[in-house]
């Protein structure tokens, strides 16, 4: 199979505003937040656009953060405002259900992206052949793609290409990647696979765009991004911003670059509860190249106990934790300030 480069110079952008987005807004979008955006990202030609909790279906609860509504009222209000885009959602083994997996079908999803842990591809062959069994287009994330050498993860890859998906994704969760890893990642997925090759960029080390450009130079055809980069931590690549790296470097991505910067700016900005930034924390998690929903956890950690976000981080990178560990951080911010942290027993009545 040739690549992008060699061809038709062409990716596709998938936007993740109303899913990874949520994220940096507490889960807090309203339905009406989101058929906005999602009416903007059609109106400029974004053909999939992920709505659902930050964490996916299922996620909303006291442990990952409760949202504003219901993924399948997210779900109805986005599809009720698109006319030609694929409304998709995330799933996560172990945290969603197939039968919330139907209940997201029921209220118009067309496709799913699942998504497991890197090393953990075997997770995702129930999910992805019962989706595809429903008629849904499937794409799967590799998480935490950055702690798997090329070749190991392209062997995970393939398993996925066997169950039946139709883009595998490579996943910078923690924005931990420079171009060199990226693209390495890309290509080794190239030769293993059938499938379309996407890739998923944070921006903690403040290189997303330059990764994503690096992942099609070397075979991807499926590139993910944000408005105005929200998402969680240093948040994603910005879709504009892609959209028009794409375009000056020569590619084509059907999509109407100036449609995509008046949604980020007229309806996404205001809807910011703070800027998109590589802060502190952001930057140490992803040099650290711990998952990026831990920024948040990790910060209210530190208050807690007294200690800087940093020292937290790269413990938490040097113990190798991943997507779903949340608990360590608790466990590490206590060991390192000294004390054991114990939850408060319930009074006696």
């Amino acid at each position: 199979m040739t690549t992008n480069a060699d061809s038709t110079q062409a990716v596709t952008l998938v936007d993740t505003t109303l899913r990874d987005g949520m994220s940096s807004v507490s889960h807090q979008f309203t339905t009406d937040n989101v058929a906005a955006i999602a009416a903007g990202l059609d109106r400029a030609g974004v053909p999939t656009i992920e709505v659902a909790h930050g964490i996916g279906l299922g996620a909303s609860s006291i442990q990952y953060g409760q949202a504003a509504a219901t993924d399948p009222e997210y779900i109805r209000a986005a599809v009720g405002a698109v006319e030609h885009a694929d409304i998709a959602a995330l799933y996560v083994p172990g945290i969603a259900t197939l039968t919330e997996l139907q209940g997201a079908i029921d209220a118009g999803i067309r496709t799913v992206r699942v998504a497991v842990h890197c090393t953990e591809a075997d997770c995702a062959q129930q999910p992805v052949e019962w989706a595809k069994s429903k008629g849904l287009t499937v794409m799967c994330f590799l998480m935490m793609s950055h702690k798997l050498e090329p070749e190991p993860l392209a062997e995970q890859a393939a398993k996925l290409d066997s169950y039946g998906a139709d883009v595998v994704y490579v996943v910078d969760s923690a924005g931990a990647m420079v171009p060199q890893q990226a693209g390495a990642r890309v290509a080794a997925l190239r030769s293993a696979i059938n499938a379309h090759i996407g890739f998923h960029a944070h921006n903690n080390l403040g290189v997303g765009i330059a990764n994503a450009l690096t992942a099609a130079e070397n075979g991807a055809t499926y590139i993910d991004g944000s408005l105005r980069g929200l998402g969680a931590s240093a948040g994603n690549a910005q879709t504009e911003v892609l959209a028009a790296a794409f375009e000056r470097a020569g590619w084509r991505t059907n999509v109407d670059l100036f449609g995509l910067i008046d949604t980020a700016e007229h309806v996404v900005a205001p809807l910011m509860t703070e800027p998109q930034i590589v802060d502190e924390t952001a930057l140490v998690l992803g040099y650290a190249g711990v998952y990026s929903t831990f920024f948040h956890p990790t910060k209210r950690a530190a208050k807690k106990f007294g200690l800087p976000t940093r020292d937290i981080l790269l413990e938490l990178g040097r113990r190798g934790v991943i997507g779903g560990q949340e608990d360590m951080i608790i466990d590490v911010a206590s060991e390192l300030a000294g004390r054991t942290y114990e939850t408060p027993e319930v009074a006696a009545v």
